[in-house]
């Protein structure tokens, strides 16, 4: 984040408040939180409005468990590019197949990094062979199959 961008950022103890209560329990409705940090409705609600205005929440959604519905392999994949100048292109074709769902461009051994669900190997080697080996400027991947995932965590906020 450039120094610019970071004196924009107002985010004082009851902002941070607020968003780990939210981290915690998405769907936690503003008087309950209001009530939790001795506040009204309408402070969570303004608070709320500056922080997506900051960019600092972008949205909420739902954590589902992949393999509660069915998506058993969950890998990850180094992408070595060509060039280094063909990331903009790969990222955009990777972004329409629906099984990646994360990616990163990185500095040592890859030039990107990504994250994809599969319902089993069968599907994850049809999603390696037909759609990402396809993509414009993709010298070779190694693929890295996650046998179990420890834990998941957002940050912690401390302030």
């Amino acid at each position: 984040m450039a120094a610019k961008s970071r004196k924009n950022f107002q985010v004082d103890n009851l902002d941070l408040q607020i968003l780990s209560l939210l981290m915690h329990d998405a769907f936690m409705p503003y008087t309950e939180i209001a009530r939790k940090l001795i506040v009204s409705s309408g402070t969570i609600h303004v608070r709320m409005e500056k922080l997506q205005k900051l960019g600092v929440v972008s949205g909420t959604h739902l954590i589902i468990n992949p393999q509660k519905i069915g998506y058993d392999v969950c890998a990850f994949i180094g992408v070595f590019l060509d060039k280094g100048s063909h990331y903009n292109e790969a990222a955009k074709a990777f972004k329409q197949i629906p099984e990646i769902v994360e990616l990163h461009y990185t500095t040592g051994l890859y030039s990107m990094f990504a994250k994809i669900v599969c319902r089993d190997t069968i599907h994850l080697r049809e999603v390696l062979n037909e759609r990402i080996q396809n993509v414009k400027g993709i010298h070779r991947t190694e693929t890295f199959i996650s046998l179990e995932e420890s834990f998941r965590r957002q940050i912690k906020l401390v302030k």
